[in-house]
């Protein structure tokens, strides 16, 4: 069977959704900085995360995008259904923000502050959260944290939400939230894999090399900081911090005793 090629109409419509795009870029930057505010803003996320990452779709890129799907869409005999009316929506990652953090079972506070973060400045949440995996353990504990766990092919795991704005014309944003050493496996694939798919075998059979090395150094951080939580709950440590901050709550007496007691010399 031959391929799909696009016709006259389908390259109009691709001329027509670009130029929309660019007409309401300014908007969809608006969402992008009010929703990075709130996100940096707050201080309950910021203290277990490492950074947050943010970009707007480059115009050639959705372009490509749309391209992909009208030929999808006529490979599998179905309508081509976004238009200048839905694109906002119907487009979730025209903006993207990326909650990057340091091993894997921070996303549970993560995922509280920041359903809590969304209602707080009513957007909606009309995707997510879900995660995308690849093995049973991680899977199992996505399902304790109420998260959707979906199969990875790609063998990355990352947490993802979609998220609408409050404005009269809506806006949609992806939010993704991986480990950083998930970010490196992700940023690798993405400069090979985007916006078109690399076809180098060996790349491909690379890149899933990767991804298992990514995980197993996540598995590995993961481990350090369930050490160090077990280290510093043993009875000794207990013991230990309660004897340092009795000694902290003598001493500030005495060096307001000391204080008053010049004053009183010195009248």
């Amino acid at each position: 069977m031959a391929r799909p090629k696009l016709n006259k109409a389908d390259i109009r419509k691709l001329d027509v959704l670009a130029a929309k795009y660019q007409e309401e870029n300014g908007r969809v930057a608006l969402f992008q900085s009010q929703l990075l505010s709130a996100l940096n803003d707050s201080k309950d996320l910021t203290k277990h995360i490492h950074s947050i990452k943010a970009r707007l779709k480059d115009p050639e890129r959705l372009r490509y995008k749309l391209r992909c799907k009208i030929l999808q869409c006529k490979t599998e005999g179905k309508d081509f259904d976004i238009t200048r009316d839905n694109l906002l929506v119907r487009i979730n990652d025209l903006t993207g923000v990326r909650i990057l953090h340091l091993y894997t079972r921070q996303i549970r506070e993560i995922d509280s502050v920041l359903q809590s973060i969304l209602k707080e400045q009513r957007y909606a949440l009309i995707e997510g959260p879900f995660a995308r995996t690849w093995d049973d353990e991680s899977r199992a504990f996505f399902e304790s944290c109420d998260i959707e766990p979906q199969n990875s092919p790609s063998l990355y795991t990352s947490v993802h939400y979609v998220v609408s704005s409050a404005s009269r014309t809506p806006v949609t944003c992806e939010i993704q939230v991986r480990t950083l050493m998930e970010e490196v496996w992700g940023e690798v694939d993405h400069s090979m894999n985007y916006p078109q798919e690399v076809d180098s075998l060996a790349c491909r059979e690379q890149l899933k090399v990767l991804a298992r090395v990514t995980s197993s150094a996540t598995r590995l951080v993961d481990s350090i900081f369930l050490t160090l939580q077990e280290h510093q709950e043993t009875p000794a440590n207990k013991k230990q911090k309660r004897s340092r901050s009795n000694s902290a709550k003598k001493k500030r007496p005495t060096a307001v005793k000391q204080k008053k007691t010049r004053k009183s010399r010195g009248n």
